[in-house]
């Protein structure tokens, strides 16, 4: 494999290889840093006590992502696109625990099990090869099923479970989780319709398409995520 080798994924790019290809996307990362450095702070004014280690991991993360994506949406390699994609499965694995764990109260082997699942079914989500007549329209460049949105799908399905469950518990953290789901539902649309609205999105004559959507919206995701964990995820008793 060539770690190398330029990927040309979205619209904003097209097929230019130069590092400033996607500005839009790649300064739209600064949301991320942002959100790590609002809650980082939240953290760092706690009481010792409540400044809990999977939090703080947790934000690291999504400080990883701001720099990953960034990296992915200015060399576009295959190399940069594993710094794009590792932060944000390992945040979606870490907090799909951290959740089943901190607000559902679930047993360490369940959870473990639940998370070994998980990842099977992201896995698989990423290999999902669509029909012809359903990949979109890529000017020629060619992208995976649903612009790769279709990898996401079990983080959502995961999502609207743990807050159905949390409902049922009347936990206070149903609310937050269920505003972060559809705000998600909605950044993955945008996502999945980079190159279907590639030329109806432009910025100065430039075709900017919608995935810079998706990085704001799932900047507040994040934010949503992590605030309930700061607030609601106090360690429970061990089982």
């Amino acid at each position: 494999m060539a770690w190398n080798e330029q990927l040309f994924r979205y619209c904003e790019r097209g097929s230019d290889p130069a590092f400033w290809a996607e500005p839009v996307n790649a300064v739209t990362n600064l949301a991320f840093i942002v959100v790590a450095a609002i809650v980082a702070i939240i953290l760092y004014r706690a009481p010792k006590s409540e400044r809990g280690g999977a939090e703080m991991f947790l934000v690291a993360l999504v400080f990883a992502i701001g720099i990953g994506s960034f990296l992915f949406h200015t060399f576009a390699t295959r190399w940069a696109s594993l710094t794009d994609i590792g932060p944000i499965t390992l945040f979606m694995l870490v907090y799909f625990g951290y959740a089943l764990r901190r607000f559902l109260g679930l047993g360490w082997l369940v959870v473990g099990l639940a998370v070994a699942l998980f990842e099977g079914a992201l896995w698989y989500g990423q290999s999902i090869s669509c029909q012809p007549s359903f990949m979109p329209v890529s000017n020629g460049l060619g992208v995976p099923c649903l612009n790769g949105t279709a990898g996401y799908l079990p983080a959502l399905v995961a999502l609207v479970g743990i807050c159905a469950a949390l409902a049922m518990k009347q936990h206070e953290a149903a609310k937050p989780l269920l505003l972060a789901g559809a705000l998600f539902a909605i950044s993955m649309a945008f996502r999945t319709m980079d190159f279907e609205l590639c030329t109806g999105s432009t910025l100065r004559g430039i075709q900017i398409g919608t995935h810079f959507l998706w990085h704001l919206l799932n900047a507040v995701v994040l934010y949503l995520l992590l605030r309930a964990a700061l607030l609601h995820g106090r360690p429970r008793s061990e089982n």
